[in-house]
């Protein structure tokens, strides 16, 4: 079985190491995965005065999700929670009422940070949203990533045999996630 899985990058950064989290994820992912990033760069600030009459990067952002089998959040941690435009990406899509995007989605959380603690606390956060959405999470294993330059190269490459199984495991992890999720709750076709 094939899953194609959405993921979305929390950083707006060009830089961003969450970014290369990500690259390093696609190359660990099991065969059976097709990740794409749901990009969430141009999305104006949601207002519930669009709900009415959604723009057209509101509604390509809830088409990408809805082709989705699976999403995937690699998030850094701003101020101790989410970046806005992470949060603002999900008000999008989880709107209007009764219209939310990430009902029933399987989903992981993953995130970087140079710090001590990795993403812990942003992840938390975003675990709430997520619940609110009643986004199917895998709440195991938990994957708060110390980055260093000595474990990544810029393009996602890890050079680290301990942090590349770490990864490794945690993907596998999420593929089991999803084919638990998806027998119980299978997605409905795009319209």
């Amino acid at each position: 079985m094939s899953y194609r899985v959405g993921y979305f990058v929390g950083s707006l950064s060009s830089t961003s190491i969450n970014r290369i989290l990500s690259k390093a994820l696609i190359s660990v992912a099991p065969e059976e995965f097709e990740l794409i990033e749901i990009p969430i760069r141009d999305l104006p600030l949601y207002s519930p005065d669009y709900d009415a009459d959604y723009p057209p990067q509101g509604r390509a952002l809830k088409d990408a999700i809805s082709a989705m089998d699976a999403v995937l959040f690699v998030t850094p941690e701003y101020n101790r929670s989410i970046p806005g435009a992470l949060k603002n990406a999900i008000d999008w899509a989880s709107r209007p009422w009764g219209q939310n995007s990430f009902d029933h989605i399987p989903a992981a959380v993953i995130g970087a940070s140079t710090g001590p603690i990795g993403t812990a606390v942003a992840q938390q956060s975003l675990r709430g949203v997520l619940s609110f959405c009643n986004a199917r999470q895998m709440t195991a294993p938990e994957a708060y990533v110390r980055f260093s330059y000595e474990d990544f190269e810029d393009d996602g490459t890890i050079t680290s045999t301990r942090t590349e199984e770490f990864l490794r495991t945690f993907m596998a992890e999420f593929r089991d996630h999803i084919e638990r999720v998806l027998t119980v709750l299978p997605r409905q076709e795009p319209v």
